[in-house]
């Protein structure tokens, strides 16, 4: 099946189910975010790009659907071509509500890749599931009335099912660790060390940090600022050198 054939597939199954399909559709929120990130020294699937994502925020046991349209540039480079963009790696995830493990809330998500990169050099070529674990901690005795601080370590493990054999195979476990405050519910400030293990390259590992601004507007709008950088290690998925990103969004 070709990208587009591919794209168009998704397509046809994920927006009637975003439009009013999911379970719980009336009492669901939305979420409609526009991404542009300008990546040095990227990996595969990691390349400046402009991404479409749309989500779904049902009531019940799955917390959140999210669509991920990416457009990269024909030009990979930081500075890009914001107005020559093509069709990416089209991504799919699930998120399950918070359940109680040995006394913490744990949320559990998934997240599936399909190769519907036009041309297949700006995608990774291959199938990939996603399988990830999340935490929570509010940090009460550094917190204040104003700002109010949470920890959230993550785990996840991709790995490649299908595709081109003639591309690199994937195998890697990728850890989160996020350092959250918010204050007077309109700010927010995040910093996240994003450790890598890649198995393919026999445990090698990488890194990076990023700092993660947000501003909230009325109406559900709102605009986050991010910045990122190479902690260690080279040619680890997921990884890069620098890398700027600017969202807007909307909840309603």
């Amino acid at each position: 099946m070709s990208p587009a054939a591919h794209a168009a597939a998704i397509l046809a199954i994920a927006l009637p189910w975003l439009s009013g399909g999911a379970p719980a559709a009336d009492s669901a929120r939305w979420r409609i975010e526009l991404k542009r990130q300008n990546t040095d020294r990227d990996t595969p699937g990691e390349s400046t790009r402009t991404t479409l994502r749309m989500e779904a925020l049902p009531e019940g046991p799955v917390a959140l659907w999210r669509l991920d349209l990416p457009f990269p540039d024909e030009k990979t480079g930081f500075s890009g071509s914001p107005f020559e963009p093509r069709l990416g790696d089209i991504k799919v995830r699930a998120r399950l509500r918070p359940v109680d493990v040995g006394g913490l809330p744990v949320s559990f998500f998934s997240e599936v890749t399909l190769p519907t990169a036009d041309p297949d050099s700006l995608g990774q070529g291959k199938y990939q599931v996603m399988a990830g674990m999340e935490t929570f901690h509010p940090l009460g005795s550094i917190s204040t009335d104003d700002h109010r601080l949470s920890f959230s370590p993550q785990v996840q493990q991709v790995v490649s099912v299908a595709g081109d054999a003639d591309r690199k195979d994937i195998n890697y476990t990728k850890l989160e660790f996020a350092l959250r405050d918010s204050w007077r519910k309109d700010y927010s400030l995040k910093l996240t060390a994003k450790p890598v293990i890649d198995w393919e390259q026999d445990g090698r590992t990488g890194a990076v940090a990023e700092v993660e601004g947000g501003v909230s507007f009325r109406h559900g709008w709102r605009v986050l600022l991010m910045l990122g950088w190479r902690l260690w290690g080279e040619s680890v998925p997921s990884t890069y050198g620098t890398r700027v990103e600017l969202t807007a969004g909307r909840t309603f």
